[in-house]
């Protein structure tokens, strides 16, 4: 059976109108059998969608005909499984098993950093952001400038426990609206005179991310264009990169080559693993880094806050 592809994209861009954006991206998506989630608001487009090739071929056509998301970038990458039979009666391709459903909304912010007011945005993309850097480009500006330059993950503290680039600074933050108090505590301020380069999953919260660093005084402020997922595709694991990527979809995380490097360790037992797992309680978001042997008692592991209550 044919493996699903899976896609994750983003352009910033002004939307006049997001709900009307909101109503044809469902219907574009739902004839075409796609699963996975969008938002939409006055600044662009984020989304992951998985489904079959032509599906999600056609999606990303139809997408990029609309004139302010002539510029999507899209990411590719492969999927667990497709369903056997068509995702419904009104369309003829399966969805992809890596998501439950097909999500679509409008938000105040296409990633949620709490701060929507700060951002601006025009028809070239983010304003004030950093400066764009390719995988090579990146190689280039270590090789010139050495241990002077910062790597700052841009993504939650717990996604860097299987995969970060290498001596990264990691941010103690659980979700992206805590990167806002986090740059205002001061506690980052030494670096605000070195060349610091940021980096996330796909490139989307470096847009951000650079953006409000540079507004606080970071000088000489970075982004990974494209980000790990760009970067792996260009390197794999023979650069500057360690580990997995986690990713939010049924897969859990992915890999670069045969055999990445394992830096996670059991909350358990401290066995080095990559997998990820939910904390044991139900009302609880939080992600544990669990082996395959601790994960079948994956009912009682708990994180550090419930474990502790």
């Amino acid at each position: 059976m044919p493996i699903p592809k899976i896609i994750l994209y983003y352009v910033f861009a002004p939307v006049a109108d997001p709900e009307a954006v909101r109503l044809w991206q469902r219907d574009l998506a739902e004839s075409l059998g796609l699963r996975g989630r969008i938002l939409i608001s006055a600044d662009g487009i984020n989304g992951t969608l998985g489904g079959e090739l032509d599906a999600v071929k056609r999606y990303v056509r139809k997408t990029r005909e609309f004139g302010p998301f002539a510029g999507l970038d899209v990411k590719w990458s492969e999927g667990t499984a497709l369903e056997e039979s068509p995702a419904s009666k009104h369309t003829p391709y399966r969805a992809s098993t890596d998501f439950p459903r097909l999500s679509v909304k409008v938000r105040d912010e296409i990633v949620s950093f709490g701060a929507p007011g700060e951002l601006q945005v025009d028809a070239a993309g983010v304003v004030g952001g950093g400066v764009k850097l390719q995988p090579a480009e990146l190689h280039d500006l270590v090789a010139s400038r050495g241990d002077d330059v910062v790597f700052f993950d841009g993504r939650n503290a717990f996604e860097a426990e299987i995969g970060r680039f290498r001596g990264a600074v990691v941010p103690d933050v659980a979700t992206t609206r805590d990167f806002v108090a986090e740059l205002d505590s001061g506690k980052y301020d030494h670096l605000k005179s070195s060349p610091v380069v940021t980096y996330c999953t796909g490139g989307i919260r470096c847009e951000v991310l650079s953006s409000l660093m540079s507004a606080r005084g970071f000088s000489e402020v970075y982004q990974l264009d494209g980000g790990i997922v760009r970067y792996g595709e260009t390197f794999g694991d023979t650069g500057l990169w360690e580990g997995s990527l986690y990713v939010f979809d049924g897969r859990g995380s992915i890999d670069f080559s045969p055999d990445p490097a394992v830096i996670g360790s059991c909350v358990s037992c401290a066995s080095p693993t990559s997998r990820m797992q939910n904390c044991a309680d139900p009302a609880c978001r939080a992600q544990l880094v669990v082996c395959d042997s601790c994960g079948d008692l994956s009912s009682t592991i708990l994180c550090s806050g419930h474990a502790a209550a």
